[in-house]
């Protein structure tokens, strides 16, 4: 069997679970990882660490992109243009559709593919959903998230002027509201009104009711853990009172990181250009021959 040659670009919370998953794997080799600093990863050691992929003498079939959302765009179009697949976790709903689009035309120039939205929401969250609707075309569905921190909100907050350190929590109120509490410690010289107001009118939470709390300490909060609760109600042809619930409690960057690999899977069996997951028939995200995989679920 040929693997997949991978690298991993950062190694904050989800890089580093993206390696575990890629060790546990055995359709992927794990070529090395890509830090800023170029230094070794101290949870693993024997991993090559490049400042550039450039620098790996391997090929590379798949880079698994576990950077801010924000940067995304710009570095997928970067691994794109060299023929290499990526995939990443862009977490902005409301954009989702754009960043698709704009990595789909680079994707398809340089017959490479872009898995956009990896993860578990938006991810295998948005498979659920569409699964739903297709089992029950008219109704409603609710999503309530949490309790628990939220990756992409915490590291939204973390990028903003004076703040030192930070985490989002994401609290349900029900029937798909939320509440985001934000612990935020505060950097030297930083004024709590201006970093307040910055966290309330940033996009990832200026359609929440948001709460900002000043800490000393945020580390003695951090939880990674999570979950999840889908619910639909809805109508099948005419017969109504169609009832369905998904609900799951997770590690957060390690499920992140598991459907994240599972997509680059997927990717190296596409035709060239930019996918969600809704887009992606599912056995291509499993590891082994899609006729075995057949006969074992159908």
């Amino acid at each position: 069997m040929n693997k997949i040659n991978a690298i991993v670009v950062g190694s904050g919370n989800v890089g580093l679970k993206v390696i575990d998953v890629l060790l546990n794997t055995n359709d992927f080799n794990l070529v090395g990882a890509i830090r800023r600093s170029g230094e070794p990863i101290a949870e693993y050691p024997n991993i090559e660490v490049k400042k550039s992929v450039d620098e790996f003498s391997e090929k590379i079939d798949v880079a698994f992109l576990a950077i801010p959302t924000r940067e995304v765009p710009k570095q997928a179009k970067e691994f794109l243009a060299k023929g290499i697949h990526t995939v990443d976790s862009y977490d902005i709903h409301s954009n989702i559709l754009d960043v698709k689009t704009e990595l789909a035309e680079v994707a398809k120039k340089y017959n490479a593919v872009a898995v956009v939205s990896s993860g578990w929401d938006p991810g295998t969250d948005s498979i659920v959903r569409a699964m739903l609707i297709a089992m029950a075309p008219r109704g409603m569905t609710y999503t309530n998230f949490g309790p628990g921190m939220s990756m992409g909100h915490t590291v939204a907050v973390k990028a903003i002027e004076g703040v030192q350190n930070a985490l989002s929590m994401t609290m349900p109120t029900g029937a798909g509201v939320h509440r985001r509490l934000v612990y935020v410690e505060l950097a030297e010289g930083a004024s709590r009104d201006v970093v307040e107001n910055a966290i309330k009118t940033d996009p990832y939470f200026i359609n929440d009711e948001t709460h900002v709390r000043f800490v000393d300490d945020v580390d003695a909060l951090k939880d990674v853990g999570h979950g999840v609760e889908l619910t639909r109600k809805g109508v099948s042809g005419s017969t109504g009172n169609q009832n369905f619930m998904f609900k799951m409690s997770i590690d957060n960057p390690a499920l992140t990181a598991q459907v994240m690999v599972s997509s680059g899977r997927a990717a190296t069996r596409l035709q060239s250009g930019a996918y969600t997951l809704i887009e992606i028939p599912m056995v291509d995200f499993l590891e082994g021959e899609r006729d075995e995989w057949i006969k074992a679920l159908v």
